[in-house]
């Protein structure tokens, strides 16, 4: 189960998200869950509770700060006004908090959805100690040669069907990531956006969840061991 989290951020700043560790003493792994549009709400604090199972420490920072969208239309306003720089910036004091644990081996990763997706491409250009990336169908839309400077490895999930996060622009970013010397392995699925909601019928796709979740499970054993 998550358990309610407060961390310090920039400048001292109160910050506050939902946290889980899985069993045993050993040290592992860390995982910072960027949410959706919606905030974060029962499916994002779902996926920070089957990290842990799987074997990380999870963290997911409250981006919007204790706001939660009812509705599509209420997503879109929190999103639009959510201020990018300070979004990645909790991310970074969610990662600092993390590895900092006792349970931590030191290694952090970072992985969003949506929004987070493309907050989770800002965080591994603009963090630091990010250890590896993994983004579904998000895009920053910062100028392509800002990818290039990404360092720390990178699986990306994108959707064929998919007006916002198009899989041409993540295929874009592959090439300048690989063309100037870092790792992004791209997988393109048979589904549409946010295929990865789980309890969303008008958008989750079970068969291209299933295989997601455990790419993502292998790419962060190898990378967080």
């Amino acid at each position: 189960m998550t358990t309610a989290v407060r961390f310090s951020g920039k400048g001292g700043a109160d910050l506050a998200g939902v946290s889980a560790e899985p069993g045993g003493a050993e040290r592992v792994g860390a995982v910072v869950v960027v949410q959706e549009w919606h905030g974060v709400n029962d499916v994002v604090k779902a996926l920070v509770d089957r990290f842990a199972a799987a074997g990380f420490l999870a963290i997911a920072p409250d981006l919007y700060h204790g706001k939660i969208a009812k509705n599509t239309e209420d997503a879109a306003a929190l999103m639009n006004a959510l201020d990018k720089t300070e979004a990645v910036a909790e991310i970074g004091a969610a990662a600092a908090h993390i590895k900092a644990s006792p349970r931590s081996n030191g290694k952090v990763a970072v992985v969003g959805f949506c929004l987070g997706g493309a907050l989770t491409f800002a965080s591994a250009r603009h963090v630091e100690g990010v250890t590896c990336a993994v983004p579904f169908y998000g895009i920053p839309g910062f100028p392509m040669e800002e990818y290039a400077k990404i360092k720390a490895p990178v699986l990306a999930h994108f959707a064929e069907t998919d007006d916002w996060a198009k899989a041409s622009i993540a295929e874009e970013i592959q090439k300048a990531i690989n063309g100037a010397g870092g790792s992004m392995e791209l997988h393109v699925y048979d589904a549409g956006h946010a295929f990865m909601r789980a309890g969303d019928p008008a958008v989750y796709d079970e068969a291209s969840a299933t295989v997601a979740w455990d790419r993502t499970i292998d790419f962060l054993k190898k990378h967080l061991a």
